[in-house]
């Protein structure tokens, strides 16, 4: 794909157009670090989401409604891992877009689908873990694994639908230079987005996590007391320290996506601000490093998880039918 001259030449990304963007002059070595960078953060976050993956899928003990969740989060994350990432590479390594305009429409469409299901993914989460921790009789009723699987159905279809909308937006919209592929949209998509995939959401898991937390942390106090005391725990109190103890560990997957979305709707909404920029491309990569990022914290914060890895890895009991 890469049109080879002597250094001093100007480089094109399709060399036979007139109309081509200009590709980035880059030395082998730097190619070959940074193909190599992308190409292990990719593999990593494809195979370690898949672990999660197979992990819930496989293990009847692990078919709970937050897992269901952790599920689908986890699937939007290897689809990042697996087409976004390495697409998005040879963007900021060639500055070049090689699979025509269809495709980038497709691929805009894939990845706001993806980002949108995972933060609403994240809400739900949120609301799961508010039920359990701070009305734990109420959770086996209201909240189940049939109805989990409705939810998280209708919301990777209402993604669908609302980046479908945007998408229909971009129809005629001209690229500066053949080879380009771009995230403009207009301004008022720009104030929907931010209101609807950002700031509300982000409103409800705050103030979701911040009652969690509160009422955990009364939880856990009285549990403590029973212990120093001598005191036989019940089986509910044990739950609700479980509970709370999740509800920690979703906490900081919930932080560290929100940290990793705030740069990026904050440049989002400057002035002047183009997404082909250097400041851009690492805002826009802290999203997808946060895909390889989760698996990460499932494996330091969930004995589950691996357990699991451990059974998968050495196949001793993965293909046992009990």
């Amino acid at each position: 794909m890469a049109y080879e001259t002597e250094d001093h030449e100007t480089q094109y990304c399709f060399p036979a157009i007139n109309s081509s963007c200009i590709k980035t002059k880059r030395s082998t070595h730097e190619y070959n670090i940074m193909y190599v960078f992308f190409s292990v953060l990719s593999v990593w976050t494809v195979f370690m989401n898949l672990l999660v993956i197979i992990s819930i899928s496989h293990f009847k003990k692990l078919h709970t409604p937050t897992n269901m969740f952790i599920l689908s989060l986890a699937v939007s994350d290897l689809l990042i891992g697996l087409i976004v990432m390495p697409l998005e590479a040879i963007k900021l390594i060639e500055k070049c877009w090689y699979f025509g305009d269809i495709f980038c429409r497709l691929f805009l469409t894939i990845l706001g689908i993806l980002f949108t299901a995972s933060l609403s993914i994240l809400v739900l989460i949120a609301v799961d873990r508010y039920v359990a921790v701070c009305h734990p009789l109420l959770y086996p009723q209201k909240i189940t694994t049939t109805k989990t699987l409705i939810i998280i159905c209708v919301c990777w279809f209402t993604s669908l639908a609302y980046i479908f909308s945007i998408t229909i937006s971009l129809s005629h919209r001209k690229y500066t230079c053949y080879g380009e592929c771009t995230f403009i949209i207009t301004f008022p998509w720009i104030i929907t987005d931010l209101f609807l995939c950002f700031l509300f959401p982000c409103i409800i898991i705050i103030s979701l996590y911040l009652r969690i937390f509160y009422v955990a942390y009364q939880q856990v106090k009285v549990i403590n007391s029973l212990m120093r005391s001598g005191k036989h725990l019940t089986e509910g109190s044990v739950r609700r320290k479980s509970e709370s103890k999740a509800a920690l560990t979703l906490g900081i997957i919930v932080t560290v996506y929100l940290f990793c979305w705030i740069p990026y709707y904050i440049l989002s909404l400057t002035p002047n601000t183009s997404f082909t920029s250097a400041t851009a491309y690492v805002m826009l990569w802290m999203l997808y490093f946060n895909s390889a990022l989760n698996p990460l914290i499932y494996a330091i914060f969930y004995p589950w998880f691996r357990t699991s890895v451990k059974h998968i890895l050495n196949l001793s009991k993965i293909f046992k039918p009990a």
